[in-house]
């Protein structure tokens, strides 16, 4: 099996050399690649990832800010793996966890896998962003009659081709929810791994906002009473 790691990537400068240093020091337990989408950086993130040099390493570059699920869309759009995991450039995530999320498909476990982040193994967080999270979540398990317990996660591992089937429209943070809420929708229920958090700060660069929070609201509310296509797949 060959993984796909996608890595959206905007103003980062002081943390994208770490990041990919991080995210290729891993010992996974397949073949991987990491596919970066520079999305319009306006800083040195471009000139640092132009001196990069791995041979698992492709960038793609957007000549303007899209947002992550745009970002998302063109990584997966060019992603060669059977699988795929985000994972943000913001040094929140750990890589080394990514083995982690890959053991119950190794093992034939599952086929989605989410990194719930406990927030119990975490540096420091904002309680107002930890509750907006947690009403997320709830919402969508009242709504799809599951019990997830962290839907915003970045961590999520799924088939390449499974992402792709669910034809996520939503350029910015909301791609987060329309994912989640649309495996709910097909009754696919993520396996959910713990995994480590350290949060950054507004002042750090944290780009979610509460208006972040009210869009998923929206987007698991329209998911959930769209009607179902002839098909059944969407």
């Amino acid at each position: 099996m060959k993984l796909s790691i996608l890595m959206p990537v905007y103003n980062e400068e002081e943390r994208i050399a770490d990041a990919l240093k991080q995210a290729l020091a891993v010992d996974y337990p397949c073949e991987i690649e990491l596919v970066v989408v520079d999305d319009g950086s306006r800083d040195g993130t471009g000139e640092i990832l132009g001196r990069a040099d791995d041979t698992r390493l492709r960038v793609i570059t957007h000549p303007r800010n899209a947002g992550k699920g745009a970002a998302i869309k063109s990584a997966v759009d060019n992603a060669e793996g059977e699988y795929m995991v985000i994972l943000d450039a913001d040094l929140e995530y750990d890589p080394q966890d990514i083995p982690k999320l890959l053991a119950p498909v190794l093992d034939g476990r599952a086929t989605v896998v989410y990194g719930n982040r406990t927030f119990g193994s975490h540096s420091a967080y904002s309680f107002w962003y930890v509750m907006g999270n947690k009403a997320v979540t709830t919402a969508a398990n009242v709504l799809f009659n599951s019990y997830i317990g962290d839907l915003e996660t970045c961590f999520k591992l799924m088939p390449v081709a499974l992402y792709r089937s669910l034809d996520v429209r939503s350029r910015g943070f909301g791609m987060e929810a329309e994912v989640t809420g649309k495996l709910l929708r097909r009754r696919i229920r993520p396996y959910e791994v713990p995994i480590s958090y350290r949060a950054r700060g507004r002042e750090e660069g944290k780009k979610i906002t509460w208006k972040d929070g009210v869009e998923a609201l929206f987007i698991l509310g329209r998911e959930r009473t769209r009607r179902r296509a002839v098909s059944g797949k969407r």
